[in-house]
């Protein structure tokens, strides 16, 4: 067949082949956990982070690490991401980064809530209180390549930002989005991500691990929601498991940060931890709601605008 294809076309290609057997749709399959996140923070007079207390439930200890400067903080995790026996009533399994998703969202997300009740910029927040100069670099990149402004886009667009490590690799993601009020539907039309990811082998694929990742990201964030009856999933298919689909995709940007006094560090993971707190900061950025949970589907950005 490949032989057949390729006397006809003249060209090189790649067969993709879906196997239902081996598919996360299987009904026998395992899913991404469950997990759940509890923050309690404080600032002093100065806008600088004092207090940081992190409870997370099911999503183990992967991503959180601080990088923020806290003189006063504790992480607490009880359960991996695997949770435990009889803690869910169907399996779970690894997803790409696990439990780091549900890390950088949480503490993202607060990030944000924080530089707002603060009353300042997001990204001039995150530079005030990082510690970690390869962070704050990866964050500066960025921002010059985004061309970062904290002046006010029309009603119902805005923009993100959110930052994370994984993998020993620092990322950094910003985000614009259009939010229609009405339908609640999200559309983002411009994501960048800069990652230091130490020395680049192949700096090609290196870009194409980062731009699948946002791809990837784009579903968890909007749209890949899963409900179970009677201990069986009821999305077993494409029609009924929304999955990002080209006609979505917005203009995907990479920049690698380098640096190349360090060995090579991760680049299939890192890009994806921040998709649901840039996306979900970009939101609050453009209709003043801010919402912790994902995915966030059109029903519940219209719940959230109605409260």
């Amino acid at each position: 067949g490949a032989a057949v294809l390729f006397a006809a076309t003249g060209s090189g290609f790649i067969i993709c082949q879906y196997d239902p057997f081996v598919s996360f749709f299987r009904r026998s399959g395992s899913v991404n956990m469950l997990a759940i996140g509890k923050i309690r923070s404080g600032l002093d007079d100065a806008h600088r982070i004092t207090y940081w207390d992190y409870q997370v439930y099911c999503a183990g200890n992967r991503g959180t690490e601080m990088f923020y400067k806290i003189p006063h903080y504790r992480t607490r995790t009880f359960g991996g991401w695997f949770g435990g026996p009889g803690l869910h009533p169907f399996e779970v399994g690894a997803w790409r980064a696990p439990g780091n998703n549900t890390n950088s969202f949480a503490r993202e997300s607060q990030i944000d809530a924080m530089a707002a009740a603060a009353g300042m910029d997001a990204l001039e927040f995150r530079l005030l209180n990082l510690k970690e100069p390869r962070m704050r670099k990866v964050l500066e990149k960025a921002a010059e390549a985004f061309g970062w402004s904290s002046a006010k886009l029309p009603d119902g667009r805005g923009r993100g930002v959110a930052c994370g490590l994984d993998a020993g690799a620092y990322v950094a993601l910003m985000a614009e989005v259009e939010v229609n009020r009405e339908s609640g539907e999200v559309k983002a039309s411009r994501i960048l991500c800069a990652q230091d990811m130490g020395q680049v082998i192949n700096p090609e694929g290196a870009r194409m691990q980062m731009e699948g990742c946002m791809m990837m990201g784009l579903g968890y964030a909007l749209s890949e929601e899963i409900h179970f009856k009677n201990d069986r999933l009821e999305e077993d298919n494409f029609d009924a498991y929304q999955l990002p689909r080209f006609s979505i995709m917005p203009k995907l940007e990479t920049v690698l940060v380098e640096n190349n006094a360090l060995p090579p560090q991760g680049g299939g993971e890192p890009a994806i931890i921040n998709m649901g707190a840039v996306l979900a900061n970009a939101v609050f950025n453009a209709i003043g709601v801010r919402l912790n949970r994902l995915p966030m589907t059109p029903e519940r950005i219209r719940q959230a605008l109605a409260k």
